[in-house]
C-alpha cells in the first residue's frame, strides 16, 4: 500500500529507528530522535544500494516520489543515481560551489523584497559570521553540528541577538538550496532550543501610586530644563507610544481636526502604520509646542540641528533629572518605555477591550487571520474613549495621589 500523509504526520519516534514503506523502493526512515529521512532502496549491477532523497518535511511525499521516479529512469538507462550524484557534487564543488555561493544566489533572489538598509545589514551579517566557517566544508556535507559551532562562536562574543538573526538567515539559505534541488536537506532546519537565551529584563515602570507625583513633577520640568522636553515627556505618557515615535514626530502626522496622530509604517518598529487618537490634553500640548517648532518639520527638533530630532536619551535624562533614577527617597526608578506597561496594566484593570489595548500599544497579532481583522477594525471608537479616559486619569493624579 502506498504511504499516506496522515501516516507520515502520525509517525512518532520510538526507542529504535524504524521504516515506513511507500512504493517502488521509496521508504521513510523514522529516527529515535524524531528526524525523518527519505531513502530509495534499489539494485544496480546485482548490488543492493540506498539513495538519500532528503529530509521530511523539507522534502514532501510528492517531491520524494518525483525524486524516486527520476532515479528509476536513470537506472533504466544504465546509470547509477548514487554514483551520478557524487560526480555532480564533485563537479559543483570544483566549480566553486560553497555555502557563500548559494547564499549569494539566495540573496540576489530575495533582496528586491527588502529595504536597502536591511539588505545591506543582512548580507554583512551573513558574510562576517558564517562564510569563513561554512566554506571550509563542501555544501552538501554541512551538518547540524557545523551550524551549531558557527552559532556558538557568535554567542561567545555575547552577541546573542546577532546569533539568533544569523541562524535565521542561514536556515533560509539552506531552505532555498533544498527548494531548488541543490541540497537534499536543511542542516539548520531543526534548531529549536539551540540558541542561548538572554535573561529577560523588563523596563522599569512606576508603581501606580507614584504616577500622580510624577505628572506633577513633569508639569514643572520647564523650571529646570527645556519646555519642549517637558512637552515631549507629557506626550509620551499621555499616548504611551514607543519613545522613538515621540522623538521623530512630524507636524504633518497630526490631524488636529480628526484628532488623530498617523504614524507612518517606516517610523514604526513592526513597519505597520499606527493611529493614535488624541485626547483634549494632547491637543493642548500640541498647541503649546506649535509656536516653538511649527516652522520645522519635526515637532521636537534638536537644539544643535533643527533637521534632526532630539536625542534618544533626552527623555531618559529628564526623568533621571527629576529624581526617578532610583536614588531619590520616595521615588522609584522608571524609563521612557515603562509608561507603556503602566497604561497596559491600568487600562486592562479598568476593563477596556483587551484587543483595543493591544492595538493601541501597536503590538502585532501573530495569528495572520486575526491580525488582518484587528488591522482593519482598528477599534477606533473604543480607543478614542480609552485614550481620553487615560488622559483624564493622569490629570486627576496631578491633583491627588492615586
Amino acid at each position: 500500500m502506498p504511504l499516506t500523509l496522515m501516516q507520515i504526520k502520525n509517525s512518532s519516534p520510538q526507542e529504535q529507528d524504524y521504516w515506513l514503506s511507500d512504493e517502488k523502493g521509496l521508504r521513510l526512515l523514522v529516527k529515535a530522535n524524531g528526524a525523518r529521512y527519505w531513502r530509495l532502496k534499489y539494485r544496480f549491477r546485482q548490488k543492493q544500494k540506498t539513495l538519500a532523497l532528503g529530509v521530511y518535511p523539507d522534502v514532501s511525499l510528492k517531491d520524494a516520489r518525483l525524486a524516486r521516479d527520476r532515479a528509476r529512469l536513470q537506472i533504466a538507462d544504465g546509470i547509477d543515481p548514487g554514483e551520478e550524484r557524487q560526480k555532480s557534487k564533485q563537479a559543483l564543488y570544483q566549480d566553486g560551489e560553497a555555502f557563500s555561493t548559494l547564499a549569494k544566489e539566495w540573496f540576489e533572489h530575495q533582496k528586491g523584497t527588502w529595504a536597502n538598509g536591511h539588505a545591506t545589514r543582512l548580507w554583512n551579517r551573513l558574510e562576517v559570521n558564517s562564510f569563513a566557517e561554512f566554506d571550509k566544508i563542501r555544501l552538501d556535507d554541512i551538518t547540524p553540528k557545523d551550524v551549531v559551532q558557527v552559532i556558538r562562536k557568535i554567542e561567545a562574543r555575547d552577541a546573542l541577538d546577532v546569533a539568533a538573526r544569523t541562524l535565521q538567515d542561514v536556515r533560509r539559505v539552506f531552505r532555498y538550496g533544498v527548494q531548488i534541488g541543490r541540497l537534499t536537506h536543511n542542516p539548520a532546519g531543526d534548531m529549536a532550543g539551540v540558541l542561548k537565551a538572554r535573561p529577560t529584563k523588563h523596563r522599569a515602570s512606576l508603581p501606580r501610586e507614584e504616577l500622580g507625583q510624577f505628572m506633577r513633577d513633569v508639569q514643572s520640568y520647564h523650571k529646570q530644563g527645556r519646555l519642549l522636553t517637558q512637552i515631549a515627556l507629557q506626550l509620551l505618557v499621555y499616548t504611551f507610544v514607543r519613545p522613538g515615535e515621540v522623538y521623530g514626530a512630524r507636524w504633518k502626522e497630526f490631524d488636529l481636526e480628526e484628532k488623530l496622530w498617523r504614524i507612518p509604517p517606516e517610523r514604526m518598529k513592526m513597519k505597520s502604520g499606527h493611529l493614535v487618537p488624541l485626547s483634549t490634553q494632547v491637543l493642548a500640548l500640541l498647541e503649546e509646542a506649535r509656536p516653538i517648532t511649527e516652522q520645522y518639520e519635526l515637532v521636537f527638533p534638536s537644539e544643535r540641528d533643527r533637521s534632526e530630532p532630539i536625542s534618544n536619551n533626552t527623555l531618559r535624562r529628564a526623568i533621571f533629572r527629576m529624581g526617578y533614577g532610583g536614588e531619590t527617597v520616595g521615588k522609584s526608578r522608571c524609563t521612557p518605555h515603562g509608561f507603556r506597561a503602566n497604561a497596559s496594566s491600568i487600562l486592562n484593570e479598568q476593563g477596556f477591550n483587551s484587543d483595543a489595548i493591544e492595538r493601541q500599544l501597536s503590538h502585532i497579532e501573530r495569528n495572520k487571520v486575526r491580525a488582518a481583522y484587528l488591522h482593519h477594525a482598528q477599534y477606533l471608537d473604543v480607543r478614542r474613549e480609552m485614550m481620553q479616559w487615560w488622559a483624564d486619569f493622569l490629570g486627576e493624579g496631578m491633583q491627588k495621589s492615586y
